[in-house]
């Protein structure tokens, strides 16, 4: 149906902007983990700002099969994040590159409607250790993969969106009373 990827800072607004294009039956894949305090808080912010209208799936690592079990036109699925799937993916010296080209794959013939968030982290310095080296190569890579396929690519600045491919995604019209 659409693949749309919001890209952008932390903080940036990002989860909120794609929440708000949520229309039909609506599903949010959560890849983060809860290692700490901080992180469960974190979760659960996130969970109580988007209400309960949405069924969460926690999928760290198998994106790509999620995405195939929710492959219906009636379903609206939002990917929060890209980033922290990478790094998950990352960290159990997974094949990252593989697992890139397996999403794109799938995104190119989904048929739900499917909004990607993901951190854009080459704006900064170059970090100084090796593997903080290739987790924002491998963000870049797959940024510029997903990038590719969507049919809409935003960049969120402090809370602003900014259209960098398509026309800009619109939220749903309210229904007719």
């Amino acid at each position: 149906m659409s693949v749309s990827l919001i890209l952008g800072g932390a903080r940036s607004g990002k989860s909120r902007f794609a929440e708000k294009l949520a229309h039909g039956t609506k599903h949010y894949i959560a890849t983060a983990q809860a290692f700490d305090d901080e992180m469960k808080e974190r979760i659960a912010a996130h969970k109580k700002q988007r209400g309960e209208n949405w069924v969460t799936h926690e999928v760290p690592f198998d994106l790509v099969n999620q995405l195939r079990k929710l492959d219906d036109p009636k379903h609206f699925i939002l990917v929060d994040c890209l980033t922290l799937w990478l790094s998950n993916l990352l960290l159990n010296d997974a094949d990252c590159a593989e697992m890139i080209y397996d999403l794109a794959a799938h995104l190119k013939e989904t048929k739900a409607h499917v909004i990607l968030v993901s951190n854009e982290v080459g704006l900064g310095i170059v970090p100084d250790n090796k593997l903080g080296r290739a987790f924002r190569d491998i963000q870049g890579i797959a940024n510029q993969g997903v990038a590719a396929i969507a049919d809409h690519v935003v960049f969120m600045v402090a809370g602003l969106p900014m259209v960098l491919k398509g026309p800009k995604p619109t939220e749903p019209s309210p229904p007719l009373e």
